[in-house]
């Protein structure tokens, strides 16, 4: 359940996008209707229009998430405080500017932000990020959670570069692919590395059990 809730934001932006980019005339009606006065020079054509939509309705999806928190007393996480600030930017500048390349760059930017705090904590502070994230689901041996953590940010900035790779090589002039391979794309990437990291972690969970015991 808290999968689909992280999720919220980008699983809305895919319908949005995918169900306007179908209906391009409708979607102009209605980002001119709503958005008009947002954009620089007033002016946005059919083909941008469902770009623009997904955008506005990742932002309010995102302000949705943390009002939900704060209405049910549930702490707000940084990353999510971190990811509204970054794409009301980038998306925000998506609509003013109607160029999609800010909104391209908005998930590097996130990764690359995560990375940055784990190696700020780590190295600036001695503060294992990762650690206090995971350490209530499994319990490892000291000398392995600094490994962890790096793992972590070496996944993070890595994943950064594959979205510019895949955003304006791969995909270039094809946003449409673009936004399938965030959703999905994406999220087997983030799948398929904790399955590895789990399996790879699962001899010091059992040794630390044992030591435990």
């Amino acid at each position: 359940m808290k999968f689909l809730f992280d999720l919220f934001p980008v699983i809305l932006f895919f319908a949005v996008f995918k169900v306007a980019d179908g209906n391009q005339e409708a979607a102009h009606a209605l980002a001119v209707q709503l958005m008009g006065w947002m954009v620089a020079g007033g002016a946005l054509t059919p083909a941008q229009s469902p770009i623009m939509l997904a955008t506005a309705v990742g932002i309010v999806a995102t302000v949705l998430q943390i009002g939900y928190l704060i209405a049910r007393g549930r702490k707000v996480d940084g990353t999510l405080w971190l990811s509204l600030g970054v794409i009301a930017v980038m998306g925000g500048a998506t609509i003013y500017f109607h160029d999609e390349k800010f909104i391209l760059w908005k998930p590097t930017i996130l990764y690359w932000a995560f990375a940055l705090a784990l190696l700020i904590g780590q190295v600036g502070f001695g503060n294992n990020l990762i650690r206090k994230v995971m350490e209530a689901q499994i319990k490892l041996p000291e000398s392995v959670w600094p490994k962890v953590n790096v793992a972590w940010m070496v996944f993070f900035a890595l994943v950064g570069v594959l979205n510019l790779f895949m955003a304006f090589v791969v995909f270039k002039d094809n946003f449409s692919a673009w936004v399938s391979f965030k959703l999905f794309g994406v999220t087997g990437i983030f799948f398929a590395f904790i399955v590895i990291q789990t399996l790879m972690l699962s001899k010091h969970i059992q040794e630390h059990e044992q030591g435990d015991a």
